[in-house]
């Protein structure tokens, strides 16, 4: 049976996040180790001095979650407490020890951040993609486990797809998630990096940046002797995107067209052939 992350990690691990029953116990900060699975790359500074400034004042009220390693103990959960402690030079804090194998680590490092909503879109990526590779689930059946909707997810996992001067730019928070899908539909890659240092430069909104690209395409496509698409063709490009929830490309020449379904992973190609099944069994 599907577990949800809706209600929480409890829902995914149940004895993982039940600490009711669990014993607290002081663990030197010198034993810990930070999960290796952790999605988060990027600490808020002002946010871990805050948490430091908090801890000063009422000491740790909510303990971590760990687990025994070779070399002391693993943060499963609790990594920022972990960092503001240090912060506050703390010699201990309070920890649950759990015993976890290394896929229920990583999968609650990822599905604890994830709930928190505090990670940055790029981050959401990666951590979507892993849980995607890691389960082998399709983008439909993790929506359901997560409480997202499949084109939420879709549309993260696509930032992935976006060069690594781009991913750096909105991994930093230069660039916004709207400007970000927008990056990906731009035809010509060579304009990418002056693009977005203009989108910085001049601050563009992500409609001006649309408008933009839009621009750019249509003379990309003027450029290769493409014929404009009809109004109804156009149409239904749009229908089919948001039916696959990823990019498709309806080409059309002299006598004959095709249409381009864009996919990024095996398991995405299977979503989208399910998809395809379930239009021929309606049929």
């Amino acid at each position: 049976m599907a577990r949800g992350l809706g209600k929480g990690i409890g829902a995914f691990f149940p004895d993982a996040s039940d600490e009711r029953n669990d014993k607290v116990q002081e663990v030197k900060l010198t034993d810990l180790r930070p999960n290796p699975y952790q999605p988060r790359k990027v600490f808020d500074k002002e946010a871990i001095a805050e948490l430091k400034a908090s801890i000063q004042q009422h000491g740790i009220l909510q303990p971590v979650i760990v687990r025994k390693s070779i070399k002391g103990y693993e943060i499963v959960v609790g990594e920022r407490r972990f960092r503001a402690a240090k912060e506050a030079n703390l010699k201990v804090i309070p920890a649950v020890v759990k015993e976890l194998t290394e896929d229920e680590m990583m999968e609650i490092a990822l599905i604890e951040n994830l709930q928190r909503e505090d990670l940055n879109p790029l981050e959401e990526a990666k951590a979507y993609q892993k849980l995607l590779e890691h389960l082998q689930v399709t983008q439909e059946e993790l929506s359901k486990r997560l409480g997202k909707s499949r084109p939420y997810i879709a549309n993260h996992v696509r930032l992935l797809q976006l060069p690594q001067i781009a991913q750096q730019y909105l991994s930093e928070g230069e660039l916004s998630m709207g400007h970000a899908r927008a990056l990906l539909s731009l035809k010509n890659q060579q304009e990418l990096t002056p693009l977005i240092q203009k989108v910085l430069k001049e601050r563009m909104s992500v409609r001006q940046l649309e408008e933009w690209i839009q621009r750019s395409n249509d003379n990309v496509s003027r450029e290769t002797s493409k014929k404009s698409l009809t109004p109804f063709l156009k149409d239904k490009e749009s229908t089919l995107k948001a039916y696959f929830g990823t990019n498709v490309q309806i080409k059309k020449g002299k006598n004959k067209g095709k249409i381009e379904i864009d996919f990024f992973t095996d398991k995405d190609l299977e979503r989208i052939l399910e998809l395809l099944h379930q239009t021929e069994e309606e049929e």
